[in-house]
């Protein structure tokens, strides 16, 4: 069983979208869940977020989780939408290092950017970007995940 982990900053942009794509791809023996080092519990989804999820066609009902050793614990892949996000997860959980990767540096390796934009306040164009450039990590992840 594979168990997949997205962790970006609130759990109401980015980590969502990502879990819902992953999510909506079916993958027999794939979980997915996503966090947020910065999470309260119990929030939904940004609007945005969740519009462009439903002009995909991809249907999710999401409360925001904070991140904790019981989620990494879980996880066989934890995936960060940041370096930052990253770093602040090995700093508290060294033996979480192994299995804790950028999306992009897990994906594009070392030669890249590893962060990927915080729609956060921007407009529903870039909620659409940012959806764009998760969904086409996610499908490389997919066919890595599958070898």
């Amino acid at each position: 069983m594979i168990r997949v982990l997205f962790v970006c900053t609130g759990n109401t942009c980015r980590s969502p979208m990502a879990e819902a794509i992953l999510k909506n791809k079916n993958i027999a023996g794939v979980e997915v869940k996503s966090a947020g080092v910065y999470a309260s519990t119990g929030q939904d989804a940004s609007m945005h977020a969740k519009n462009v999820l439903v002009e995909n066609d991809i249907v999710h009902n999401h409360h925001s989780t904070p991140l904790s050793a019981k989620e990494m614990e879980w996880a066989t892949h934890i995936f960060t939408m940041t370096e930052g996000h990253k770093s602040a997860i090995t700093r508290s959980y060294p033996q979480m290092i192994d299995k804790t990767f950028t999306l992009k540096e897990f994906i594009l390796g070392d030669k890249y950017d590893r962060d990927i934009m915080d729609p956060f306040g921007g407009s529903e164009g870039i909620y659409r970007e940012t959806f764009r450039e998760l969904q086409e990590l996610i499908d490389e992840l997919v066919k890595r995940l599958k070898n």
